[in-house]
């Protein structure tokens, strides 16, 4: 039953997380700024997002993962009502921004408890259901986001948003009392600095967690980064409408959940390597046929794809952050998501920088580029990895 709370907890997050996308160039019109411009409230979401899991990491490890993901999810639902009260593009930033501060401790302490309660040889299969919860609050995001400009206008999305995450928060704090009491229990009066620092420069040290970081950094900007700018994408390029252009991203969400349902099947077929050299492909195909392939059909297909294949890469990724120091697991997930969404703040900004200048197809094309060498490397490492363990 915690999986399940969690999960709708990450639903929300990730809802909130996506909900932008589709409404960047209506956003960009309503407060008279370019639609790169308007591409700040995703970077500011992640930009925050991913500062605060050097907090959210380590007070889980000493306070409770569950704790502080119940003290997230009441941030979420108090933020996503205020955005819908944006009186100006300023005011519109900075709630996105204050929403990413707290959804950052949602997703990745969520990861870290399974990681502490879930054994290895299920981790994967375990995490990749979880995701699915997530993926399919990604989907519902980019939906709900492209549909409420052709209907409702996008301050009731946040309304409604704020009611979702209200109600997670209240079932999730009723239904862990117990789990609740025994986190405060156990508890430390104080974190201590010191400590965390120590935990910090150990982290660095290990050659296993800076190769995990550096693969998810290049992730975050290449794949990541290019994710925000797809249903404007659709619009600009392909005409379809906000709303249409937030229902074909379903196909995305779907592609991830294909993924999160069958992991254990997809496992079994092509072993981590092969996920992660054959998830960076795929997402790399999309790309190029969003950028330089004038067929709505295919532009369609290539969402479905996208989403395939980021969750057969991320996946990969998220399984080895969760084994990268099990000694202080909150604080090593939750520095394997900061970086993650810093690094999407840094893609998202140099897209949109490319997009203001007619360049978006050749940011998607470098973007393509640099995906199939990082499932490449990926599948080394791990190959090496395994090598070295076998001759031990």
């Amino acid at each position: 039953m915690t999986l399940f709370l969690l999960g709708v907890s990450a639903f929300g997050s990730m809802v909130a997380m996506r909900i932008c996308d589709a409404m960047l160039i209506a956003l960009g019109q309503e407060f008279h700024v370019t639609t790169g411009d308007a591409s700040a409230v995703a970077s500011a979401f992640a930009v925050c997002y991913g500062l605060m899991q050097l907090l959210f990491g380590p007070l889980g490890d000493r306070i409770g993962k569950l704790r502080v993901v119940l003290m997230a999810t009441w941030g979420c639902a108090l933020f996503s009502a205020l955005t819908a009260l944006a009186p100006s593009f300023g005011w519109l930033v900075f709630c996105r921004a204050a929403t990413g501060v707290f959804a950052a401790g949602i997703v990745p302490l969520s990861v870290a408890w399974i990681g502490d309660t879930v054994t290895i040889d299920r981790r994967q299969e375990t995490l990749a259901r979880f995701m699915g919860a997530a993926l399919t609050g990604m989907m519902a995001g980019q939906w709900l986001g492209g549909v409420a400009l052709n209907s409702i206008g996008w301050r009731p999305a946040f309304v409604a948003l704020a009611g979702v995450m209200g109600l997670a928060a209240m079932v999730l704090a009723r239904q862990t009392a117990t789990a609740l009491r025994e986190e405060a229990r156990q508890s430390t009066a104080r974190v201590n600095l010191a400590a965390y620092g120590r935990n910090m420069v150990r982290l660095f040290r290990l050659p296993r967690v800076r190769w995990v970081l550096g693969a998810t950094a290049l992730e975050g900007v290449l794949a990541y980064g290019a994710l925000a700018f797809f249903p404007s994408q659709l619009v600009a390029a392909f005409g379809f409408t906000p709303a249409g252009a937030g229902s074909t991203m379903v196909l995305f969400g779907i592609g991830g959940l294909l993924y999160s349902q069958l992991a254990r099947h997809w496992l079994a077929l092509l072993g981590d390597r092969g996920l992660a050299g054959i998830g960076g492909a795929l997402v790399a195909a999309a790309l190029l046929v969003l950028g330089w392939i004038q067929s709505s059909a295919l532009a369609a297909g290539a969402c479905f794809v996208a989403g395939l294949g980021l969750y057969m890469l991320h996946n990969t990724l998220q399984t080895q952050a969760t084994q990268m120091a099990p000694e202080v697991r909150g604080t090593a997930v939750a520095l394997f998501a900061g970086v993650l969404f810093l690094a999407q703040s840094v893609g998202v900004w140099a897209i949109g920088v490319a997009l203001d200048q007619g360049q978006l197809a050749v940011s998607f094309s470098v973007a393509a580029t640099g995906l199939v060498a990082l499932g490449q490397w990926i599948a080394q490492f791990l190959l090496s990895g395994r090598t070295r363990t076998a001759k031990q």
